[in-house]
């Protein structure tokens, strides 16, 4: 007979694939989720994760597989991890984006192999049958070179038993990060779930000035400037050449841009190239998109708005919002690229906690489940 004990699931379990420095599952920890267990191969990543979510922090500590995810069984993780009466909630995960990103051109990514990973997301949502499931990815996976890849997946989705909303475009800024930042998001249920109570997407919780009466406004990212704690080991800049330092000291403060610093380099001579490289951020506004390699300049508007530097990688974890207890670790370059991969941590909240609160309603209540097992049983 099963014991009581271990058919008490009243916290929602999550699992968090491709889950990179953590930032799913620091959100899922947040709105009171228990992650189960996380996948990463990327072992810059998975050293990140590693310290911050599963050494400290919220009771049940995640199981972190640091493998390539092609390798591994997921009817076999679904077994380890989820038995006696336990079932997996909700499925997070961002498959890797490259492939579909909109800074490719023409016809690039129509067959980038890592295209096929979000395939293999959906061998994890067989195995595990979450109640609900959850994929981010980049803008450009809803371009029509890609649409064979979104068709297939809400074909095998509706096949396995799931209803699956419209893709959704979102921004950060509309849910308090103070960040430029637009992501896809599809969320899919159980087709035996009644989803008429579900708001999908969550309502926007902030707006601009005058967008929507009576809302607060975008948050500004001034807070992300202030003064880091004293031997944060994520309180480093990428160190620039004199002649840089120069051009920076010439670029106006708060918002300046290149062009400000009278700097033009050769292959802007016949094109104006991208007109944010080497900008300076405007605090007063939400910061551009924290990309992989918003620690660097001359990739985006990364110049810190006061100081002759880039921004550090504590003011770009700020910007997705990361509290300043989160360490990532592997050096300047791999910090940039785990903040940049991650899932802001305020948006991912805003997103699961809509889920978990929906699955808690719809769900019978636990003691009722257990009771009525225990009289099939008794």
């Amino acid at each position: 007979m099963q014991d009581r004990q271990e058919l008490n699931t009243t916290t929602i379990q999550a699992v968090d694939l491709f889950c990179g420095a953590g930032g799913f599952s620091l959100a899922a920890q947040n709105t009171g989720c228990d992650v189960v267990f996380a996948v990463e191969n990327d072992r810059h990543a998975s050293a990140t994760y590693e310290r911050n979510l599963c050494t400290t922090g919220a009771q049940q500590k995640p199981k972190l597989y640091s493998e390539d995810i092609r390798e591994i069984d997921p009817t076999l993780l679904a077994k380890t991890h989820f038995h006696n009466g336990n079932e997996c909630d909700i499925l997070l995960g961002g498959p890797p984006c490259q492939g579909f990103s909109t800074h490719r051109i023409k016809g690039a990514g129509i067959n980038d192999p890592r295209n096929a990973l979000i395939f293999r997301y959906f061998d994890f949502i067989k195995a595990l049958k979450p109640k609900a499931f959850l994929m981010e990815n980049v803008p450009g996976l809803l371009w029509p070179r890609h649409a064979e890849y979104l068709e297939t997946f809400y074909e095998l989705a509706k096949d396995s038993g799931y209803n699956v909303f419209p893709p959704c475009k979102l921004d950060a800024r509309d849910y308090g990060v103070p960040q430029r930042r637009q992501r896809v998001f599809i969320l899919g249920v159980r087709a035996s779930l009644d989803t008429a109570p579900l708001v999908w997407p969550p309502s926007p919780t902030h707006h601009l000035e005058g967008h929507l009466a009576g809302l607060e406004k975008w948050r500004n990212c001034s807070f992300a400037f202030e003064a880091s704690a004293e031997h944060d080991p994520n309180d480093i800049h990428m160190k620039h050449g004199p002649e840089l330092i120069d051009v920076f000291r010439r670029t106006p403060l708060n918002g300046g841009s290149r062009k400000d610093s009278g700097r033009i380099l050769p292959c802007h001579k016949e094109h104006d190239g991208h007109k944010d490289v080497y900008g300076r951020i405007d605090p007063k506004k939400p910061a551009p998109t924290m990309t992989t390699a918003c620690i660097n300049p001359s990739k985006g508007r990364f110049v810190h708005p006061t100081e002759h530097h880039g921004i550090t990688v504590r003011q770009a974890a700020r910007i997705q919002t990361f509290p300043d207890t989160f360490e990532f670790v592997g050096g300047l370059t791999a910090a940039g690229k785990q903040i940049g991969n991650a899932v802001p941590i305020q948006l991912g909240e805003a997103l699961i906690s809509a889920i978990a609160a929906y699955l808690k309603e719809t769900e019978p209540q636990p003691s009722k489940v257990q009771d009525q097992l225990f009289e099939m049983q008794a």
